[in-house]
C-alpha cells in the first residue's frame, strides 16, 4: 500500500511540474481515491494510512508553489545587460519606453511653494549637508542641551550634519534679509527640502523626509498675522474654509511656541471637532533674532515648520508613509 501512495505522490508531482496550471493537479482524482481508501480500512490502519496520504497532499502542494514561482519569473521579460545600446551601436527599432513623471512628492512641493509664494514668500531650497552652528547654536540650542538629542541626527566622521529640520536655513534668511529690515522692508522666506533623521522605518516613520519651513521678520510681526497666513494656506492647499487650533508647545527657537492643528477636511472624510496637527510654530526667539545681527528690541517675527508627506498622506488617503521612498510603479503612477 505504501508503494502505491509512493508511485502516486512521484506521479502528481511530476504532473505539477510539467504543468502550466499547477494548481489544477490538486484536482486530480488519484488524489481523491487515495483518501477515498480510509473508508475501507480497519481502524487500527486508517491512522497510519491517513498520516501518509496527508504527508502526499503537503508534498504536491509544496510542489505547485514552487512550480507558480517558477512560472511568475518565467513571465518577467529578462534584461541584457550587456546589450550594446551606446552612441555607437545599432540600436533595436523599437525599443521598451514609458514617459516618466513627476514623483508626488515634487509635484506637491511645487503646490506648497507655489502658494507661499503668491502669499509675497521667496522660496529657497535646503541645504542637504551642513554644520552644528546652522543646525543646532544659531538656534539657540545651548551646548549639550538635552534638545539636541532629541533630533537622532546623523553625523559624518568630519562632524558634517545631513539636516534634520530645514530650520537648518533660518539663520541664513535672517541675515540675509538684514538689510531689507534696515531699509524700511520686511523678511518673508520659505525654505524647503530633504532631512534626515536616525529613526527607524515604519508606515509613520521615515529617516529620510521633507520638511518646509516659514520666517517672517517685521517691526511689527505677531501671532495673529501667523496664524492668518497658515489658516490661509491650509485652506487653499484643502480646497475649503477650515478652523484651526493651538495649544503652547517648546521648541528653543521660538518664544512662544506653539503646536499648530487644523480641523480635519471633510474632503479627507473630517468631521466637526476632529483635530490634526500638522506643525510646530512661534515667534522667533529674541536670542535666534541677535545672533543674526537682527536687534529684537526693534524687529521681531515668526516661523513655522512641518512635514511634506504628512500633509500629502492626509490630501490623498495615503496609508503608508513608506510608499513614498519605495519605487514602486504601481504607486507613482497614481500621480503620473
Amino acid at each position: 500500500m505504501q508503494h502505491d501512495i509512493d508511485e502516486i505522490r512521484q506521479g502528481l508531482i511530476t504532473a505539477v511540474n510539467s504543468s502550466q496550471s499547477p494548481r489544477d493537479v490538486l484536482k486530480s482524482p488519484a488524489l481523491k481515491d487515495l483518501y477515498s481508501v480510509i473508508g475501507t480500512l480497519e481502524a487500527s490502519e486508517r491512522a497510519t494510512y491517513g498520516k501518509a496520504v496527508n504527508e502526499v497532499k503537503v508534498a504536491i502542494e509544496a510542489a505547485v508553489a514552487a512550480r507558480e514561482n517558477e512560472l511568475a519569473d518565467a513571465a518577467v521579460e529578462p534584461i541584457d545587460i550587456t546589450a550594446p545600446w551606446d552612441l555607437n551601436a545599432t540600436q533595436p527599432e523599437l525599443m521598451p519606453s514609458e514617459t516618466g513623471s513627476q514623483h508626488p512628492l515634487t509635484k506637491e512641493l511645487d503646490v506648497i511653494v507655489d502658494i507661499f509664494t503668491r502669499m509675497g514668500f521667496e522660496a529657497i531650497e535646503s541645504r542637504q549637508i551642513d554644520d552644528d552652528y546652522h543646525m543646532f547654536s544659531s538656534l539657540n540650542f545651548p551646548e549639550n542641551h538635552p534638545a539636541r538629542d532629541g533630533y537622532d541626527t546623523f553625523r559624518t566622521e568630519e562632524g558634517w550634519i545631513p539636516p534634520a529640520h530645514t530650520s537648518t536655513m533660518q539663520h541664513r534668511i535672517l541675515k540675509a534679509g538684514r538689510a531689507k529690515l534696515e531699509a524700511g522692508g520686511q523678511i518673508a522666506a520659505v525654505s524647503y527640502g530633504r532631512v534626515f533623521r536616525n529613526e527607524d522605518v515604519d508606515a509613520t516613520h521615515e529617516h529620510t523626509f521633507y520638511q518646509c519651513e516659514g520666517v517672517f521678520v517685521s517691526r511689527d510681526a505677531t501671532l495673529g498675522q501667523m496664524l492668518g497666513s497658515l489658516r490661509s494656506f491650509f485652506e487653499v492647499y484643502y480646497g475649503q474654509k477650515l478652523k484651526i487650533k493651538t495649544q503652547p508647545a517648546y521648541f528653543p527657537f521660538v518664544e512662544p511656541g506653539l503646536e499648530f492643528a487644523i480641523e480635519k477636511p471633510a474632503a479627507i472624510g473630517g468631521k466637526p471637532g476632529e483635530w490634526l496637527e500638522m506643525l510646530g510654530c512661534g515667534m522667533i526667539h529674541p536670542n535666534v533674532l541677535g545672533e543674526a545681527g537682527i536687534d529684537p528690541t526693534v524687529y521681531r517675527g515668526f516661523a513655522w515648520g512641518g512635514g511634506v508627506e504628512r500633509l500629502v498622506m492626509l490630501k490623498y488617503g495615503i496609508e503608508d508613509l513608506r510608499h513614498f521612498e519605495s519605487g514602486k510603479l504601481q504607486f507613482l503612477r497614481k500621480f503620473a
